[in-house]
């Protein structure tokens, strides 16, 4: 088949070095290509970027939603404002735990003393909390954080007044009992 192409391409070299194509031929080819092409894709290529930009839209929106909802969330810590205050807060803390466990041994000699000393402890105790409440939201966080230390200090200064009261008292009692 192939020397059959061959032989006419001899045979009628001539005919195909004198028919050239005209100037026009091209143009109207364009023209055909144009008219063939459709206009859908310049819209579809439209709804695709407004697509694009709306996923965009929601993915920022959605991280900053995230990222505003886990700062509000935190609770505000003594150790973030101040670490030595903090410090300060956890030994103070302890300390007072640990008296209270002391005043309750007395509790059983001096129940009615004890009950007048817890009042006072659950008062300042509820300051306290308020306190701890208002850091949240306060503008001076540290003059807060000042004041539930100083909280702390006045309640442990008070339980220990307390264990001096109780052991005054059981002394009393033990030198009238003899």
């Amino acid at each position: 088949m192939s020397k059959k192409i061959e032989e006419y391409i001899k045979d009628n070299k001539k005919a195909f070095d004198i028919g050239i194509p005209s100037k026009d031929l091209w143009n109207k080819i364009e023209a055909a290509l144009d008219e063939r092409r459709p206009e859908k894709k310049k819209k579809h290529l439209g709804l695709l970027f407004c697509l694009g930009v709306a996923a965009s839209l929601i993915l920022v929106m959605t991280f900053i939603f995230m990222s505003t909802y886990r700062n509000y969330k935190k609770e505000v810590e003594i150790a973030d404002v101040n670490l030595g205050y903090a410090k300060k807060e956890m030994k103070f803390a302890s300390l007072i735990e640990e008296k209270k466990d002391s005043l309750q041994i007395y509790a059983k000699d001096n129940p009615d003393l004890y009950n007048k000393f817890s009042n006072d402890l659950l008062e300042l105790n509820k300051d306290y909390i308020k306190l701890k409440k208002e850091l949240q939201h306060s503008p001076d966080q540290k003059l807060v954080v000042r004041a539930m230390v100083r909280n702390l200090e006045i309640q442990l200064q008070i339980i220990n007044q307390q264990l001096s009261v109780i052991s005054q008292v059981n002394e009393y009692k033990k030198e009238n009992q003899i």
